[in-house]
């Protein structure tokens, strides 16, 4: 026996074409950038602008700590007045491509009682129970200082210290612990950062808003201390990252796509520190590798090229067998001081060094 046609199963033909042209109306385009290149990862969150951001591994789970970009109306300039962020907010996933979950205020600058302004790029570590959170920030002064807060949660609140640490000064604070349990913090920074007005052991107001100038001379060098026991104070004085070049002399001041700018990371891998790095005004995340946490560390190359944005700043972190790269870019604003954080997979050749990353798709 033969069903007659419905009408529904004779409009059924032209219901599949029309859904199909609806679907593929609605399809989102791929984001691409103002020159239309398009993005090799996109934006960890998107209701936060959030940047420089420290990741970690706690308990199984990926934490990253950020600076929170925020709107303050005011422009941009070489010391960075524009990045005005006043408090931090940490995100967490459970694996990489997950959902993120953004956390509250972990802290504000005004709970921090020996700072005035700008909360910049933080990082974190954990010891015997407790979470450390390591804030760069202007005194009351004006003078950028390092400071601590602790949680028993990774995610806070954290609750400050009354002073900074002793000895810190300029910014980017990031915190690497050893395998024989010795933890050590890396810093500085050019520019806005003050670095270059601590070139003489002191702060020097009129050193200038950049750097020394000095082109045919070693360029200036992050610092390194071990941290104490308690993970609140220095162990000694800070002391030079230096960064040398395959003839083993230090980068100089005017090598402006190899020496350090800001941003240091530090992470260990088959035995050899990996020192990282931002170049800043050329705008790569470089790398140097050395044989202890101290240095020296020979400069082998660039981990990423150029993003949209001004800044570049980033973490590296191992989780279960594979390396990340955390790092940001203006794609959400296309504004320098409002920047969203993003991550991909990082990959190393067979002899230890890091396959370069295009933040563009090919």
């Amino acid at each position: 026996m033969r069903l007659r046609p419905t009408a529904l199963t004779a409009t059924l033909p032209f219901l599949l074409v029309a859904g199909l042209a609806l679907a593929q109306s609605t399809t989102k385009p791929e984001p691409r950038s103002p020159d239309g290149k398009r993005y090799l990862a996109q934006p960890l969150v998107t209701k936060i602008y959030v940047a420089d951001p420290s990741a970690h591994v706690f308990n199984g789970k990926i934490y990253v700590y950020p600076s929170h970009d925020v709107d303050a109306g005011i422009p941009d300039d070489d010391l960075g007045n524009q990045y005005a962020m006043h408090d931090y907010r940490v995100l967490s996933m459970d694996r990489p491509g997950g959902p993120v979950t953004i956390h509250p205020v972990a802290i504000d600058v005004k709970q921090i009682p020996w700072a005035s302004k700008q909360t910049w790029a933080p990082d974190a570590a954990y010891k015997n129970g407790t979470y450390y959170l390591y804030m760069p920030a202007r005194d009351k002064q004006g003078v950028f200082r390092i400071g601590v807060a602790t949680s028993k949660s990774p995610t806070g609140p954290f609750k400050a210290e009354a002073q900074p640490i002793r000895g810190s000064y300029s910014i980017d604070p990031a915190v690497f612990t050893d395998t024989t349990g010795e933890s050590y913090m890396y810093f500085g920074g050019i520019w806005g950062g003050q670095l270059q007005r601590w070139s003489k052991g002191s702060f020097d107001p009129n050193a200038g808003d950049t750097d020394l100038k000095q082109d045919d001379r070693p360029a200036l060098s992050p610092k390194v201390a071990r941290m104490s026991a308690d993970m609140k104070q220095f162990a000694e004085p800070p002391r030079d990252v230096q960064i040398v070049d395959e003839a083993g002399k230090p980068l100089l001041g005017g090598d402006h796509d190899r020496r350090f700018f800001e941003a240091a990371w530090m992470f260990k891998r088959a035995g050899k520190y990996y020192f990282t790095y931002s170049t800043g005004d050329t705008h790569f995340l470089a790398y140097a590798i050395g044989d202890n946490p101290y240095g020296p560390f020979r400069y082998t190359g660039h981990i990423l090229s150029p993003v949209q944005g001004w800044t570049s700043h980033h973490s590296i972190v191992q989780f279960q067998n594979r390396w990340w790269l955390f790092y940001h870019d203006t794609q959400l604003s296309n504004k320098n001081h409002l920047r969203s954080a993003k991550m991909t997979e990082l990959t190393f050749n067979p002899d230890g060094t890091i396959r370069l990353i295009d933040p563009f798709k090919k």
